[in-house]
């Protein structure tokens, strides 16, 4: 069988897993997806108040006995179903399962009169990554099709054991390695606020689908902003957290045993309380029982009211930059870095401008670590089914990509070893200087609020933290408007990258583009990251 064929019959198996009753008229195809909701009838008023909930108050509800399991799990099960027709956000949909496991939940509350954990009936997407026993992970490959897997990922295992429903593994691009998803398999997921638009990636279908609700918490993973660019992109939050903090043992990836920079996984929600009720239900589980990797750390309350306390006496130091030298961000992301700078000081809190360091350095490095091996796995999925690369990773297989030997991989490592020391000198010297504990950086996600497919060409913003494996949380800030958020013509490029990204900039294309700030701080600084980012959310909406 060709890989097209092969690719046909994969989607009509998933078309298939929708039913009827579930199907939109393909008319509705030409509105911005986000905008379907009025015209669909598939969701009963009540559905669609559930699935307007935010994640804490479904496990209030499902915990006090006032909603079920399976209301809560057919709801979003619908609403998945009506986005993937949108913005083709899925590659495995499993209804049935997820209903009869959140039947099984009904049962256990109605026996026991108690939750089996704290995400007891709440559905949970995961990125296709995820490996759930019985269903299939392709990653976007044809040769990965047909291949049902026998175990779950420690992931899975724990999500399940917290209580969580699982439905649906959403959509990645070829390879994991773009901020775009598209895959020869499944063909392009859209943004669902503008069909023209990228979702981001790796993680795009993840961006979807919660920015279309039906999902409420996604799981995504994050080695060069795989989970920030998509939040940025769906005006959502993102937690990319720092590696060994949440398990990822048994996950599906690319290039496997690389180990210069480490993949994450984390969640894309709607808020910071949604974002901080994923983690402490997973740290709850004792995750570093089933991935030796996991630092058996559990949630750190104390560390929590540290950054209370500053906030209460406004005494927060928080650092930050609009460009990091080497490209400059779209106007709509220079405004919100400078919203939220703003915001800050007219709240009584120290803002000092932090210097990038050699962040061109840092996404270089990051770059040639990620084909170290020249390409040889990528090839090896491709050369499998015979399906071609995406134009969007032409630059990552090409034949003649040299390998690294052993010494300069080796050589690779340790620049990476001192730049992060170098870091942290450089943090080192702010804190003397000010007196004063450095808190957090606010920088740009990426250069962009959002991108026209195939336009995506610089990495760096969201690539340079993966090297540092600091902590960074997405918050969406404002949206971009084409009467603010014009084109400079006295632009002098920084680079060759810097002029192809500001030629992408179109004030009338991008009127209405989420544009986020990543809220970035040192290695396992979960706990206050999370409450620094809520803490501007509250001051940007006061504001």
């Amino acid at each position: 069988m060709d890989w097209t064929t092969a690719s046909a019959n994969k989607r009509s198996a998933l078309d298939a897993t929708i039913p009827p009753e579930w199907r939109l008229d393909v008319s509705w195809n030409d509105d911005p997806p986000m905008g379907f909701w009025a015209k669909s009838r598939v969701l009963t008023p009540k559905e669609l108040t559930i699935t307007e909930m935010p994640a804490t108050l479904l496990v209030q509800e499902l915990a006090n006995g006032k909603l079920t399991a399976v209301a809560v799990t057919t709801a979003f099960c619908k609403r998945a179903a009506l986005a993937h027709q949108l913005t083709n956000c899925l590659h495995e949909f499993f209804p049935d399962l997820a209903i009869a496991k959140a039947r099984s939940l009904d049962e256990y509350f109605a026996k026991h009169k108690k939750v089996i954990g704290p995400l007891h009936g709440l559905p949970i997407s995961l990125k296709d990554q995820a490996r759930i026993k019985g269903v299939e992970t392709s990653m976007g490959y044809v040769s990965w099709l047909d291949k049902k897997e026998t175990e779950d990922s420690a992931l899975t295992m724990l999500l399940e054991k917290a209580g969580a429903v699982l439905y649906v593994k959403t959509s990645v691009p070829q390879t994991l390695l773009c901020c775009e998803t598209i895959n020869n398999v499944f063909g392009r997921t859209i943004n669902p606020r503008n069909r023209d638009w990228s979702c981001g990636g790796s993680s795009g279908g993840e961006g979807a689908i919660v920015a279309m609700r039906g999902s409420i918490i996604g799981v995504g993973t994050d080695l060069g902003g795989s989970i920030r660019v998509p939040a940025a992109f769906n005006s959502l939050f993102g937690l990319r957290p720092s590696h060994g903090r949440l398990p990822y043992a048994k996950l599906a990836n690319t290039m496997e045993g690389q180990e210069a920079i480490h993949s994450v996984c984390g969640p894309i929600c709607h808020s910071i309380p949604d974002m901080r009720l994923f983690v402490q239900s997973i740290l709850s589980q004792n995750p570093w029982m089933y991935d030796s990797k996991v630092v058996p750390m559990p949630w750190r309350k104390h560390e929590e009211d540290a950054i209370k306390t500053k906030i209460s006496s406004r005494s927060l130091t928080i650092g930050y930059y609009s460009c990091d030298g080497n490209v400059l961000p779209h106007p709509p992301i220079l405004r919100a870095v400078e919203i939220v700078k703003r915001r800050l000081a007219k709240a009584g809190h120290m803002v000092v401008p932090w210097q990038p360091y050699k962040h061109a350095f840092a996404a270089d490095l990051a770059s040639r670590l990620c084909v170290a091996d020249g390409g040889t796995e990528i090839f090896s999925n491709l050369r499998a089914s015979g399906e071609p690369a995406i134009p969007n990773i032409d630059y990552l297989i090409r034949p003649e990509q040299p390998k690294m030997d052993v010494n300069e991989l080796w050589n690779a490592q340790l620049q990476k070893w001192n730049y992060q020391n170098e870091y942290l000198e450089k943090i080192r010297c702010f804190e003397e200087k000010h007196g004063r504990e450095l808190d957090a950086i606010i920088a740009p996600t990426s250069p962009y609020a959002c991108v026209r497919h195939n336009k995506f060409n610089y990495y760096g913003y969201a690539t340079v933290i993966n090297v540092l494996d600091y902590t960074s949380v997405v918050i969406p800030v404002t949206f971009a408007t084409k009467s603010i958020d014009r084109a400079s013509y006295q632009f002098a490029p920084l680079s060759d990258l810097d002029r192809l990204v500001q030629a992408e900039y179109d004030p009338e294309a991008y009127h209405g583009a989420p544009a986020a700030v990543q809220v970035i701080g040192r290695r396992l600084t979960e706990e206050r990251i999370m409450c620094i980012a809520e803490e501007l959310v509250r001051l940007l909406r006061d504001d």
